[in-house]
């Protein structure tokens, strides 16, 4: 018998797109912290090209999963947060306002975390970027003491150890900022399911919601 409480809304694709990006952050960040380098490394080339993936199927992809579907303006935003606060919170198929907001902004953070990440890696002379032709440019000096000589003569592989420390400070940070996101996201996703009455986490395995009470 065919079920009319409820409407397929996620398809496959972002289904796997989304366990598996669990996944491979939660493997990315475990590896980070025991240093287990050439395989973080390759879960990060695996989270870029899901972060393309989503982008593309952002723009061409099913109804519910197009950004234009819930990237919402301020007023709406506004309007569905009210709305929380009411006996009757506002209902939306796809993600609501504020899910469309933080959707963007783990996009945005894992795009800051992937960046920083390949820069770090780079600057230890691993990685794509290190290995992409560099475009240099060399300013003629009358003098020049010999540590900077030496730098340009490619004695340090031509990254400081300046840089080093830099990135990998960066790339720590954007990580953190990710998992203050994560833990927004599953708050907002528990907030959410209690006051819809219906389970978001379960709506993702089996991709269909429950359609809204006339």
């Amino acid at each position: 018998m065919q079920d009319t409480s409820s409407i397929k809304v996620w398809d496959i694709s972002v289904r796997v797109f989304h366990w598996a990006l669990v996944v491979c952050f939660a493997l990315a960040y475990i590896t980070g912290e025991i240093e287990i380098e050439t395989l973080h490394a390759w879960l990060g080339y695996i989270i870029i090209g899901l972060l393309i993936y989503r982008v593309v199927w952002g723009l061409i992809g099913t109804k519910y999963a197009r950004f234009s579907n819930f990237i919402c303006g301020p007023a709406e935003i506004k309007s569905y947060i009210k709305s929380l606060l009411s006996t009757h919170p506002r209902h939306y198929l796809g993600h609501n306002p504020a899910g469309g907001v933080m959707v963007v902004l783990l996009i945005v953070g894992l795009t800051a975390v992937s960046w920083t990440g390949l820069k770090a890696y780079e600057a230890e002379g691993k990685g794509p970027l290190a290995a992409a032709p560099a475009i240099t440019f060399s300013i003629p000096v009358a003098q020049a003491d010999d540590d900077w000589n030496g730098y340009n003569r490619g004695d340090h592989g031509g990254h400081s150890k300046g840089d080093d420390e830099f990135w990998e400070e960066a790339h720590e940070a954007t990580v953190y900022f990710m998992l203050l996101l994560i833990a927004l996201h599953l708050g907002g996703v528990a907030v959410s399911s209690l006051l819809h009455r219906e389970n978001l986490a379960r709506a993702m395995v089996t991709g269909r919601k429950r359609l809204p009470k006339e």
